[in-house]
C-alpha cells in the first residue's frame, strides 16, 4: 500500500511519474526491510526472554502486544476510518492560518492518533465525539511540537533542510530530554562525559561498534534464558531428548513392525527401519550435545542482534532515498502555494533510527529496560514485542544531548521507566478496545492471551498518548462511589486539554507571524 500512496503523492504534487514510482517503490521496500529486521529481533527473542520471565518468576499480567495490535485496533474503529481525511482537513486550515508550518505526508503514522481516540472511544462508552475529540487534540499538539523541534532536527542530522518530525510517540519524548539534559548539564563535571557513538569505538575500539554491542548483548540475553538449564544440564539433556521423540514415531513402529510380521511389503520395513532410527537418535542425546545446543542458541541470539544493528542503518538510507525527492517537490509546490513562506515536511522518524548513538543506546537499554520492568513496583507489563520499537525513542533526545550517549542513555532510562507505568495504567481500557475490534474483524494482530490484558511500547507508554488518555477519559471511573462526579472531572480535565491546545496553537502562530516580520 506505501508504495502506491507515495507514487500518487508524487504525480499530485507534480513528480514524473517514473521518478514517483521509484520513490513510492524505495519507501516501500524500506518498509518491508524494517518489518523483516523487526520481525528477525522480535520473533527471535520472543522465546528467550519468556523464559527469562519464567526463570525470576514474573506474574505480570499485561501481554506486550506490540504496535501492529495498537495499529490494528487504531484502523479498526469508527474513529479510525476517517482520521486521515479529516487530520489532512485540519492541518490544511491551521497552514493556510499560519498556526503551523508542518505539512505531515507521514499517513501511515496517522495510526498514532487514531489510537488514542480509540481508547477514548470506548472509555466513554463508543462515544464517536469523545474520540475525535482525543485524536484531534493530539494530532494539533503533534504539529505545534513538529514545528518547535524543526531547527533543532535539521540542525543535527544531516541532509534533512526543511523537515520536520510530527509523529507523536517520538515528540513524547522531547520534554524528557530538554528537562533531563538541562539538569545534567546544572551537574558539575558531568560535561566531560561527552562521549558520542564515534567516540565510543576511539574508546573501546572493535568493542564499540554497534554489531559488536548487538552481538554481545545478544548473546548475554541467550546465556541468562539457559541459566536454568546449565544449572541442571542432565534434566536439560532429558528435556532435548523427550522433545526430539515424537510419539507419532514411536505408534508408526508399532504398526509398520505388526504389519510387517502379518507379511507386510518392502515399504512397510523402510518405515519401520526409519522411525526406529529416527528414536535411536533421539535417545542418544549426550551432555556434550546439550552444553552445544547452548553454545548454538547464544551464538545465534548474538548474531541475530549484531544483524539487527548492521541492517537498520542501511534500510533508513532506502527510506531516505525514497522520501527525500518527494519532500524537495512538496517544499517546492508549497512555496509557491504559499508564496514564500517556510513550510516543513512533516516525515516519518524511519528516516534517522539508524543513527549510531540511536543505535548504540536503543542496545544497552534493552536489557536494563528488561530488569526494570521485573523490579519496578507497581508495574504489570514486560516488554517483549516492542523492543523492536525502542529505536524510535531516541529521534527527538538526541538533537538536545547533541549525541551524547551517557546523556541519551539517561533521558531513555528515565522515560522508559516512566512509560512502563503508562502502559500499565492504560492497559484496561487498550484490553477493550482490542477485544471488540478482535470480536469484529477476527485480526490475530488484536488477539490477546488468555489471562492477560494489552499492551505496548508505543503508543501506551508515551506521555503525550498518557495525558492525552488520562484528560480524555482517564477519570471516567475515578469514583466508584458516583458516577457523575467522575464525568463532571473528565469534562473539567477535557476542557483544560483544550486549553492547553489552543494555547499552543495561539502561540506558535504568534511566534510564526513574529518570525516571517523579521524575514522581512
Amino acid at each position: 500500500m506505501m508504495p502506491i500512496i507515495f507514487t500518487i503523492i508524487g504525480v499530485c504534487i507534480g513528480m514524473k511519474f517514473g521518478k514517483a514510482l521509484k520513490s513510492g517503490l524505495y519507501v516501500g521496500v524500506g518498509f518491508v526491510g524494517l518489518g523483516i529486521v523487526t520481525a528477525l529481533l522480535t520473533d527471535n527473542f520472543k522465546s528467550p526472554l519468556e523464559a527469562i520471565s519464567k526463570i525470576f518468576e514474573l506474574n505480570l499480567s499485561v501481554f506486550d502486544m506490540g504496535w501492529p495490535a495498537a495499529a490494528a485496533v487504531a484502523y479498526n474503529t469508527a474513529v479510525g476510518a476517517l482520521i486521515i481525511p479529516i487530520c489532512l482537513g485540519i492541518n490544511f486550515l491551521l497552514l493556510i492560518t499560519k498556526c503551523t508550518r508542518t505539512v505531515n505526508i507521514d499517513l501511515w503514522n496517522y495510526w498514532h492518533f487514531a489510537f488514542i481516540g480509540a481508547v477514548a472511544y470506548f472509555t466513554m462508552g463508543q462515544s464517536l465525539v469523545w474520540g475525535y475529540f482525543a485524536a484531534i487534540t493530539c494530532y494539533i499538539i503533534t504539529l505545534v511540537m513538529a514545528d518547535l523541534t524543526a531547527s533543532k532536527f535539521q540542525g543535527y542530522y544531516d541532509n534533512m533542510d526543511g523537515i520536520s518530525i510530527p509523529q507523536p510517540f517520538v515528540q513524547s519524548f522531547t520534554p524528557f530530554a530538554i528537562v533531563i539534559n538541562w539538569m545534567l548539564d546544572k551537574i558539575p563535571g558531568f560535561s566531560k562525559l561527552d562521549i558520542d557513538a564515534e567516540g565510543l569505538k576511539k574508546k573501546f575500539g572493535v568493542l564499540g561498534e554497534p554489531i559488536v554491542l548487538g552481538v554481545i548483548v545478544g548473546a548475554l540475553i541467550g546465556l541468562f534464558s539457559h541459566v536454568g538449564h546449565i544449572a541442571d544440564i542432565e534434566a536439560y539433556r532429558q528435556y532435548l531428548i523427550n522433545n526430539a521423540f515424537d510419539k507419532s514415531l514411536l505408534d508408526r513402529c508399532i504398526d509398520a513392525l505388526n504389519a510387517a510380521f502379518k507379511g507386510g511389503t518392502l515399504q512397510d520395513a523402510t518405515v519401520t527401519a526409519t522411525a526406529m532410527t529416527e528414536g535411536i537418535k533421539a535417545a542418544s542425546v549426550t551432555t556434550t550435545d546439550a552444553i552445544m545446543r547452548i553454545v548454538k542458541d547464544v551464538l545465534f541470539l548474538g548474531v541475530t542482534m549484531g544483524a539487527v544493528m548492521e541492517l537498520i542503518p542501511r534500510i533508513t538510507r532506502l527510506f531516505i532515498d525514497g522520501l527525500m525527492p518527494i519532500s524537495e517537490k512538496t517544499q517546492e509546490v508549497v512555496g509557491k502555494k504559499f508564496k514564500g513562506r517556510k513550510i516543513y515536511i512533516g516525515m516519518s522518524p524511519a528516516l534517522v533510527i539508524g543513527h549510531p548513538t540511536t543505535l548504540v543506546v536503543s542496545l544497552l537499554l534493552i536489557p536494563v529496560t528488561l530488569v526494570i520492568a521485573i523490579v519496578l513496583p507497581n508495574n504489570q507489563f514486560l516488554p517483549l514485542a516492542s523492543l523492536a520499537g525502542m529505536f524510535y525513542v531516541f529521534v527527538m533526545v538526541l538533537p538536545y544531548t547533541k549525541g551524547n550517549v551517557v546523556k541519551t542513555f539517561i533521558i531513555g532510562l528515565v522515560a522508559l521507566t516512566i512509560g512502563l507505568w503508562f502502559v500499565t495504567d492504560m492497559a484496561y481500557w487498550f484490553t477493550q478496545a482490542a477485544n471488540a475490534v478482535f470480536a469484529e474483524t477476527a485480526d490475530k494482530a488484536a488477539k490477546i492471551p488468555e489471562g492477560f490484558s494489552a499492551g505496548a511500547l508505543d503508543f501506551a507508554s508515551s506521555l503525550m498518548g498518557w495525558a492525552i488518555y488520562k484528560l480524555t477519559c482517564g477519570f471516567r471511573y475515578a469514583f466508584k462511589s458516583s458516577e457523575n462526579m467522575g464525568l463532571y472531572i473528565q469534562y473539567a480535565c477535557a476542557a483544560v486539554l483544550l486549553l492547553i491546545t489552543v494555547g499552543m496553537v495561539v502561540w506558535n502562530r504568534m511566534r510564526i507571524v513574529r518570525d516571517e516580520k523579521q524575514q522581512k
